[in-house]
């Protein structure tokens, strides 16, 4: 036998082995569709902690620059799979406050990237034909004018909306969160004529609580962080007390509708107990 009937017959294999791959996945999808969705039981709030754009690019190869890229479309796809599921409130950490001290072109291309996808999502027909009220939170403060200029857009296009709740975690820190609500809480107070001695004397959780950035919005119940890091890093440090975890090692871009599928089902089966 010829070398170029051999060559043919393995890549004819190939293709072979490639498409029963993919036919078992695709069905193994469906059965966790039902699953899911069978079950009933999803989170009022979903957190994303959208991990390893750049170990991907490393990994593929690839420019650091493009990981974020795919990372951003990544979320969009993502957007999609809660939309299809009824999830009311989703919160994404896209930039933390910690990331301000990584390579002055990476941030950005990062900073241009949100731009990007914050004019993106303000056309998106999806956001409006779901009616999906959008907002970034964190401290924004030194982002680039044409940034901020984006980010206003999109939430003033979006801030009449009553379907789901979609939080833009940009700039943003747990530890820095804490500390503005506390700031705002003090501030309040001291505008209604109270002494700090009666502040500290009546302080409770919840003053803390009704100035947080997502005050508006149930605390998150199921957590999601991608890239195998078992940590929060300051996501939601307040709010995600009583949170369900799940760490998936995929790197954010390659993170499939089954490893998210998978998630949903493992939350489906744990029991909450609040500390009881």
């Amino acid at each position: 036998m010829s070398g170029k009937p051999v060559h043919t017959a393995l890549r004819t294999l190939q293709r072979t082995r490639s498409a029963v791959r993919g036919a078992l996945l695709w069905g193994y999808e469906q059965r966790l569709v039902r699953d899911v969705r069978g079950h009933g039981k999803m989170p009022q709030h979903l957190g994303l902690i959208l991990d390893g754009n750049r170990r991907f690019a490393r990994a593929a190869g690839m420019q650091r620059e493009m990981g974020h890229s795919f990372g951003a479309e990544k979320a969009h796809e993502v957007l999609q799979w809660c939309l299809e599921l009824g999830i009311p409130a989703v919160t994404i950490w896209v930039l933390s406050t910690d990331n301000s001290s990584r390579d002055p072109n990476e941030l950005a291309h990062i900073l241009n990237l949100l731009e990007q996808e914050a004019r993106n999502l303000a056309t998106d027909p999806r956001i409006h034909a779901n009616h999906v009220r959008v907002r970034a939170i964190g401290q924004h403060e030194k982002f680039p004018p044409n940034v901020l200029a984006a980010l206003s857009e999109l939430e003033a296009k979006t801030a009449h909306y009553q379907g789901m709740r979609l939080n833009i975690a940009v700039g943003y820190g747990g530890r820095e969160e804490i500390v503005d609500a506390v700031k705002a809480h003090l501030n309040a107070q001291a505008s209604s004529g109270r002494t700090l001695a009666d502040v500290i004397a009546t302080l409770k959780p919840e003053d803390v609580s009704a100035h947080l950035y997502s005050a508006d919005i149930p605390d998150p119940d199921f957590i999601i962080r991608t890239s195998g890091e078992i940590r929060l890093s300051g996501f939601m440090l307040w709010q995600s007390v009583y949170s369900e975890y799940y760490f998936c090692d995929v790197y954010w871009p390659g993170f499939r509708r089954v490893d998210f599928l998978r998630a949903l089902r493992e939350f489906q089966g744990r029991e909450r107990r609040f500390g009881r």
